[in-house]
């Protein structure tokens, strides 16, 4: 009896087998099925293991449905197939796909009234067309179908071991871990916002960071580095956390899109980095997300966080800018107070051994020492300007007057009041002699300057104090000392009434002057005393208040003799004859200049003075500072300085011809022309210069400003105040370098750890649970997917 024929089952298409994981995501409906390689033979045992292919679309939302019906009141709806009875397909009764199709399918099922029945209607009979033609035979996917036979196998099958319900995935806000959580983003944000202002505001840390204080520089880098470290780990924790509780809600929450294998991959972005780079294909889907971004740009904060860190808040060595101080320094003398000088040159020879000349003794071999030593100097700066072609008529052109304060500190002066010296010699000149006048000051900075940046009142920081490598300016507002020196070339007749052994009662052979000046007759003051062609020039006369000199004699060439007959005279006066014979006399005062300010540089290495004169930009000048300030105060104390500094120069040599080297070179830069000489410095400069430390020990512990309010000319040390403004190098929180201002961007998430926080506020359950269970879930998709 031949069986009617029938139509082979239709099964449902099957997906491209892919191992791609991206294709499939947490919130998909697919469903896996076992794919054999090969169609086993009917009653044949299975020697390959399956593979397992995606079925179709067609039917995935019913399969879904329905599956989850019976996951919900069977476990997974697997009978336990080991103990299926083995019978061929021949000797089933029923109609339905041959047995020894895979067992391990199992089929979508349906469930009815008496159990369950096939997925289609019409069932398939052992002789149907169908089946002889190998329906079943040659078609490699024969899915499982239910019958009543397979309903005890059902009723036999053993308990789950496992359910697939979720356990409870929110935590209150009490729970430890949300707590911990919490603080963290408290701390992150509060500290992060103190590292973003400390950044902007670079603030300098002054006497609280010194390698000689409590906190030193070491300390200082070791504790911001660890501050900063904190603040990195803080901010990925929370951050982790967020995003955990972000994703876990997209993978909960009802009508939520669900998440992706990138999205989830953006946790290591943030714990490893290097993930940015190693699975590049997961950040080019996710990056372009709003998410994806924000974890992005999480990222890259926690990897520069603390290299920002010390690019802009670690303390680092800066110098800042002028800021106005109010400064102190000593005062117990006043201007050029001579006996005050010679009382402070050290020298082991006391006043109890030698008191007369201990002092004197002393200061003459300090002023030769730091006079010759300044003048050579000068002479070589002169060299190398010749050198190197270099030559000017113009004084602010040339060579600047240079001294030395205390072995450590150089000090340099500036030319002050220049003249025009051919208009100045043609105006004195007369029509049988063309005089040669030139007329030079000197201004040199305030020695007191150097003690009161060390006085204790305002603890300036020392270099010492920073390892050595610190440094600080001062832009004093104070009175700046002058030396003039106006020199006038004359002829022998002219000197004559200067001259003691020129005059009637000299006799003009006087060649013992044993006990000059004091065994001569001299008219006294208050004798103006003879006239001369130079009164005018010089300023001598009853109409200009100052006494001519007198000299002894006219020195010889190379030589010079000094006028000390000065009693209550304000200068002192050098006679010098050239190898030619011309005679050059030269005043020389000193006097308080208001048109300088004084700046000092300190290093460990030592320091620098100079004066900052004629700037009318420069708000530290001591006339713009000072009201009742008077330029040009003349210092008559300093005729007693001078005097002494010009024996010990052997500048009055000539009364004896002596032939001095000192006399000798100065002869030799005597002028001719009515110029300045453009290869040669001339007698006023070098005898300026000469005279510098002179300046520098008259202003030592004298008053900052002028006139002298006491008494007597000696005090019990005082401070006295005087404006400046002070630049110091310190420790200071900033970069150092303009490109350093690319770190802000990463030193500037106090905005995201806002956000967190009141995110983390805002969110009642606990973050930390939603993403430890949610990456359970990933790792098992991922393990069973690969």
């Amino acid at each position: 009896m031949s069986i009617p024929p029938r139509k082979p089952i239709s099964t449902p298409t099957l997906r491209q087998q892919t191992s791609n994981l991206s294709d499939f995501t947490v919130n998909s409906t697919s469903t896996f099925v076992d794919t054999p390689a090969t169609a086993p033979i009917p009653g044949s045992p299975v020697h390959h293991r399956p593979g397992y292919q995606r079925l179709g679309s067609l039917n995935e939302q019913d399969i879904a449905y329905h599956g989850r019906q019976i996951s919900q009141e069977h476990g997974l709806g697997i009978a336990n197939l080991n103990s299926l009875p083995s019978s061929p397909p021949q000797a089933r009764s029923t109609p339905s796909a041959p047995a020894s199709a895979n067992p391990l399918l199992s089929p979508p099922l349906l469930k009815s009234q008496t159990g369950y029945k096939r997925l289609d209607d019409d069932p398939i009979q052992e002789g149907d067309e169908g089946w002889e033609q190998g329906a079943s035979q040659n078609e490699p996917f024969q899915p499982f179908r239910a019958d009543s036979e397979t309903e005890s196998l059902r009723k036999q099958a053993p308990a789950p071991t496992f359910s697939c319900r979720t356990k409870k995935l929110q935590d209150g806000k009490g729970t430890w871990p949300a707590a911990s959580v919490l603080i963290l983003s408290v701390y992150s944000t509060v500290l992060s916002g103190i590292w973003l202002g400390v950044a902007i505001a670079k603030p300098r840390f002054g006497h609280g960071i010194t390698s000689t204080g409590r906190f030193p520089p070491e300390t200082a880098s070791l504790v911001t580095a660890g501050i900063a470290k904190s603040i990195e780990l803080s901010f990925v924790t929370v951050f982790v956390a967020f995003l955990g509780q972000v994703l876990s809600r997209r993978a909960f929450v009802k009508r939520s899109r669900g998440i992706t294998i990138s999205e989830m991959s953006m946790r290591q972005w943030i714990l490893q980095p290097g993930t940015l780079i190693t699975h590049w294909e997961a950040v080019r889907y996710a990056a372009l997300t709003f998410l994806g971004m924000t974890s992005l740009l999480a990222a890259l904060t926690a990897m520069f966080y603390t290299t920002a860190s010390d690019a802009l808040v670690a303390p680092k060595l800066r110098t800042g800018h002028f800021e106005p101080r109010q400064l102190y320094g000593r005062v117990a003398t006043t201007f050029a107070n001579s006996d005050y000088i010679k009382k402070g040159c050290q020298t082991p020879i006391s006043e109890q051994t030698d008191p007369h000349y201990s002092g004197s003794t002393c200061i003459s071999i300090e002023h030769s020492g730091q006079a010759y030593h300044n003048y050579m100097q000068y002479l070589s700066d002169w060299t190398t300007i010749i050198a190197k072609g270099g030559k000017s008529a113009d004084l602010a052109q040339r060579p600047l007057p240079v001294a030395m304060l205390y072995d450590n500190t150089t000090v340099q002066g500036s030319w002050i009041d220049i003249r025009n010296m051919t208009t100045l010699s043609k105006d004195f000149s007369t029509a049988d002699y063309d005089r040669v006048v030139i007329n030079v000051s000197m201004a040199m900075p305030h020695s007191g300057v150097f003690s009161a940046a060390r006085d204790p009142i305002k603890k300036i920081m020392q270099p010492q104090d920073l390892n050595g490598l610190g440094e600080y300016d001062i832009l004093a507002s104070v009175a700046s000392p002058t030396t003039n020196v106006l020199c006038a070339s004359m002829r022998e007749d002219e000197l004559t009434p200067l001259v003691y052994s020129q005059w009637p009662m000299g006799n003009g052979t006087a060649t013992n002057f044993k006990g000059w000046p004091n065994s001569f007759d001299i008219p006294k003051w208050p004798s103006w005393l003879n006239q001369t062609p130079v009164d005018d020039l010089f300023g001598f006369g009853e109409k200009y208040g100052r006494r001519p000199p007198v000299f002894p004699k006219l020195p010889k060439p190379y030589n010079a003799v000094l006028n000390d007959t000065g009693w209550y005279t304000d200068s002192i006066y050098i006679l010098a004859t050239s190898e030619q014979g011309n005679h050059t006399m030269c005043s020389m005062r000193v006097s308080l200049t208001t048109q300088c300010s004084t700046e000092y540089h300190a290093s460990l290495s030592g320091g620098s003075m100079k004066t900052r004169c004629g700037d009318a930009k420069d708000e530290m000048l001591y006339e713009k500072t000072t009201r009742d300030a008077i330029d040009g105060l003349i210092l008559k104390d300093w005729a007693a300085v001078g005097t002494d500094w010009a024996k010990a120069l052997s500048l009055g040599g000539g009364l004896v011809d002596s032939d001095s080297s000192n006399a000798r070179l100065l002869t030799q830069l005597t002028s001719t022309q009515q110029a300045l000489n453009l290869s040669l410095p001339s007698i006023p400069e070098a005898l300026a210069v000469l005279s510098g430390c002179t300046l520098l020990l008259s202003m030592t512990d004298a008053p900052f400003y002028h006139p002298w309010n006491y008494s007597t000319p000696a005090i019990t040390p005082q401070p006295q105040r005087f404006s400046a403004s002070l630049r110091t190098r310190d420790y200071q929180s900033g970069g150092t370098q303009k490109r350093q201002g690319i770190f802000y961007i990463y030193t500037s998430p106090y905005i995201r750890h806002q956000f967190l926080l009141l995110f983390l506020l805002a969110q009642a359950p606990c973050t930390y649970h939603r993403l430890h269970r949610t990456s359970e879930h990933v790792r098992f998709i991922t393990e069973f997917a690969t």
